[in-house]
């Protein structure tokens, strides 16, 4: 298996968290699996769809989209991306729950996000 876990999360900028909250659910047709009022989480089909306040402040060419790719050591990812000569774009945060997250600038400027989240598993789908 490669250092790339797969697509975990896509976080989307917005201003006004309940607003936000409340047209995804009708949208997604579901409530939030993690609800605060710094950040709203929705499991669609085992990946995640994430509205933050924050998020508009924090990216500057992705107008408050960003992709987060997991990884099952997020510390040991940041060393590699740096030795591969990309700008780090956000610092390691936790953000809880022993989910941890940080992005950077790939060659070209785009953002390029890597989460470390140990209850992420993607739905059974049978045989």
């Amino acid at each position: 298996m490669g250092q790339l876990l797969g697509l975990r999360t896509v976080i989307y900028g917005v201003t006004n968290i309940a607003e936000a909250k409340s047209w995804y659910s009708q949208l997604l047709e579901q409530e939030p699996y993690f609800d605060a009022e710094c950040y709203v989480g929705f499991n669609v089909g085992g990946f995640e769809l994430g509205l933050n306040p924050d998020a508009r402040s924090v990216t500057s060419r992705a107008d408050g989209v960003i992709a987060y790719w997991g990884v099952a050591d997020l510390a040991a990812q940041v060393e590699r991306l740096g030795a591969m000569g990309a700008r780090q774009h956000t610092e390691i945060v936790d953000v809880g729950e022993g989910i941890l997250m940080a992005s950077f600038l790939d060659p070209y400027g785009n953002i390029f996000g890597l989460i470390e989240n140990p209850h992420f598993q993607l739905p059974d789908q049978g045989p």
